[in-house]
């Protein structure tokens, strides 16, 4: 496995109005510079720290006032997957509107508010999922400063009034990190059953979204505890993963090079590869992929 290090995103800011078929989003991540270290399956791993991160706003007329986005993987502008970090300004709140396609997000920092423009505000604290249906009408608030990951399964990622509203009988879903069902090695055998794993604070994961068939795109959170060692495993075409809270390592195939990721960080590959993670605290990571992938713990 090698590491390839993105340290540049470019980024295009468009007005965040209600134009018809105007992207809110409209960039792609650019590779400048990049290190590898070559191993014998010849994998090569992705990753774009948080402080890598280039923060565009959303709508340059509003200033410091306008939500700020940044690019971890693929092009929103483009008909293809796609992940970004948003972060919004306390007290926050957009005007109704719909997206034309459906777009879920996790919550990083601060408390999001994501719903039908006359609900009562739930705010969703870190670790919270929310799925946003295609057409729907609502808006996104913010309550303290916030950030959450949002992920597109295609683009482009368009923002349209809610005159434009239309029903594909996808419903929304706010999901409290309180609310969140955890699989540990007992019950899910994605999770290796080692030492580590069976006394019950080993990792744990909830599925979010998707189908776990092979072949499949889903969504899940992963919860690695603190002093944990080992590996993800995957096989399938693509494997992301998104540090929502906590603290990870990232290590090569020689464990000689150790990249630490921060919250907000990511990293990915392309088929066949195992990474070799640890932490030091408890780390949350959303994980999406086709497919199942393992957890091994050392």
């Amino acid at each position: 496995m090698s590491i390839f290090r993105h340290s540049k995103n470019v980024a295009a800011c468009l007005s965040f109005t209600f134009v018809s078929l105007a992207p809110l989003f409209a960039w792609s991540i650019e590779p400048i510079v990049s290190s590898k270290v070559t191993t014998p399956s010849n994998t090569t791993t992705e990753v774009v720290l948080a402080s890598e991160v280039q923060w565009q706003s959303l709508n340059p007329l509003r200033g410091d006032q306008a939500p700020q986005a940044g690019t971890l993987w693929g092009d929103q502008n483009k008909d293809e997957s796609s992940g970004f970090l948003v972060k919004f300004r306390d007290g926050f709140s957009s005007p109704p509107h719909i997206h034309n396609i459906t777009y879920r997000g996790v919550v990083i920092g601060g408390g999001l508010f994501n719903d039908d423009p006359s609900a009562e505000p739930m705010w969703m604290p870190a670790g919270s999922y929310w799925m946003q249906p295609a057409g729907e009408v609502h808006i996104t608030a913010a309550r303290g400063a916030s950030i959450a990951f949002l992920e597109i399964q295609s683009g482009p990622y368009l923002v349209m009034p809610p005159k434009e509203a239309f029903d594909e009988g996808e419903r929304p879903l706010n999901l409290d990190a309180s609310n969140m069902v955890w699989l540990d090695s007992s019950t899910t055998n994605w999770i290796d059953a080692s030492a580590q794993t069976i006394s019950g604070g080993g990792p744990k994961l909830s599925f979010l979204w998707g189908n776990p068939d092979a072949g499949q795109v889903n969504g899940t959170l992963v919860k690695l505890p603190a002093g944990f060692v080992g590996k993800l495993t995957n096989d399938s075409e693509t494997f992301r993963a998104v540090v929502i809270q906590g603290q990870a390592k990232l290590y090569d195939a020689t464990a000689s090079d150790i990249t630490p990721l921060t919250t907000g960080s990511y990293f990915g590959s392309r088929g066949s590869v195992e990474h070799t993670i640890s932490t030091d605290e408890e780390a949350l990571l959303y994980i999406r992929t086709e497919g199942d992938f393992g957890i091994v713990s050392k």
